[in-house]
C-alpha cells in the first residue's frame, strides 16, 4: 500500500513532481471491539494507529511535515516531545537524509520512545523542563535558523493526521462519535477537519488525564502529570483548534484518572488482545467512563503501540513463573 500523500495527494498540499519521504504509512487496521461493545453498549471499534512505522499516529503528519521541509530546503528538523514525536521525527528525518533533533522533558519519555529516536540517529536533547517549556524552546529556535520545527503547531502535521478520519469513513460510511485521547491537542483537530471536509461529522469527544486537564480545568496546568507520558502536556498548542472541534461536532472534553486509564489499558489488551501505550487507552477509558453521549457507532483511536512503553507493561502485568526444565515442574507451571 502506497503512502497516505499518494493516496490522499486531492487532499493534501503536494503536487505530484513535490519530493514525498513516505515509510508507507497509514492504512491502519480497524478493527471490531466486541467486549468493550459490550461494556459500553454500542458498537466499538478500535483504530489501530500503533500499526503506523514507527509505532503511532505521528507518522501521518510526518510525512507530510519532513516532504515540506525538504521540498522547502530546510537543514534540519527540530521538535519537542513526550516521545512518540521524537521517535517519528527521527525516523523520518533519516529517510529524508536531513539532520534531525528532538527536544524531550528528562526523566519523563518511556523507554521505546527514546530508544527510537536515539537509534535513528537523532541528537536527543534532555530539557530539565517540561513539553511546554520545551515547545516554546524550539520555536524560538526555528525562527532563528533553517531548521524546521515539524511539532503540530505545522499544519503540515494536521493535514496528515486528517487522513486517518477519510480512512474511517471509506471503511465504515459514516460514524456517530469519535473517541480520542487529548494531549496537544493536533490529533483531535486534525480528525475534525478531515471529517469536515468530506462531509461528515461525528462528535468529538476528547479525553485527558485528570492530572493533565487544561482543557477539562479551563486553565494551562503548570505541572502536568499523569501515568499516561504521551498527554502530559499542561498548555496544549492547539487548544483553540480542540475547543472548535468539540463545539461544533456537539461533542465534549473530559477528564480519566490514570487509575480508569490503567484500567481501559489492561483490559484491551487481556479481552481484546491488544497491546496500546496507555495514552491509547484514554479513548476507551473515556468512554466507559462517561458514556456513549446518545452515539451507536463510536470509534476508538488507540494512538501508539504499547512497545512504546514496556515499562509500565512490566510493572502492571503478571509475574513471570520460574520453573525446573522437568515435565512434571512444566505441569504445575501450565496447569496451576
Amino acid at each position: 500500500m502506497p503512502g497516505l500523500i499518494e493516496r490522499y495527494r486531492d487532499h493534501l498540499p503536494f503536487a505530484p513532481e513535490d519530493p514525498i519521504v513516505t515509510l508507507h504509512e497509514g492504512s491502519t487496521p480497524l478493527v471490531p471491539a466486541p467486549r468493550v461493545s459490550e461494556r459500553a453498549g454500542v458498537e466499538v471499534w478500535l483504530k489501530l494507529e500503533g500499526a503506523n512505522p514507527t509505532g503511532s499516529f505521528k507518522d501521518r503528519g510526518m510525512t507530510c511535515a519532513v516532504s515540506a521541509a525538504v521540498r522547502e530546503g530546510a537543514d534540519a528538523v527540530v521538535c519537542a516531545s513526550t516521545g512518540n514525536t521524537a521517535a517519528s521525527a527521527a525516523a523520518y528525518a533519516a529517510r529524508a537524509g536531513l539532520r534531525g533533533a528532538v527536544i524531550v522533558p528528562e526523566g519523563k519519555i518511556a523507554t521505546g520512545k527514546l530508544a527510537q529516536a536515539l537509534m535513528h540517529g537523532a541528537r536527543v536533547i534532555a530539557l530539565r523542563g517540561n513539553f511546554d517549556v520545551a515547545l516554546t524552546l524550539v520555536r524560538e529556535l526555528a525562527q532563528r535558523h533553517p531548521i524546521a520545527l515539524v511539532n503540530s503547531v505545522n499544519e503540515f502535521r494536521i493535514e496528515g493526521q486528517k487522513t486517518a478520519a477519510f480512512e474511517l469513513i471509506d471503511e465504515l460510511g459514516e460514524l456517530d462519535a469519535l473517541c480520542i485521547p487529548v494531549g496537544n491537542a493536533g490529533n483531535i483537530t486534525a480528525y475534525w477537519r478531515g471529517f469536515q471536509e468530506i462531509g461528515h461529522h461525528p462528535r468529538m469527544l476528547g479525553f485527558q488525564a485528570a492530572g493533565a486537564a487544561p482543557l477539562v480545568l479551563g486553565a494551562p496546568v503548570e505541572h502536568p502529570e499523569t501515568i499516561a507520558s504521551a498527554i502530559r502536556i499542561g498548555n496544549p498548542a492547539r487548544w483553540e483548534d480542540a475547543m472548535s472541534a468539540m463545539t461544533a461536532s456537539n461533542g465534549a472534553i473530559q477528564a480519566v484518572t490514570d487509575e480508569q486509564i490503567i484500567d481501559a489499558y489492561r483490559f484491551l489488551a487481556e479481552r481484546e488482545g491488544v497491546f496500546c501505550e496507555p495514552a491509547s487507552a484514554a479513548s476507551v477509558a473515556g468512554l466507559l467512563a462517561h458514556g456513549a453521549r446518545g452515539a451507536e457507532r463510536i470509534v476508538c483511536v488507540l494512538t501508539g503501540h504499547g512497545l512504546k512503553d514496556p515499562q509500565t507493561a512490566l510493572e502492571r502485568a503478571g509475574t513471570v513463573v520460574p520453573c525446573d526444565p522437568e515435565l512434571t515442574a512444566i505441569e504445575r507451571a501450565v496447569l496451576g
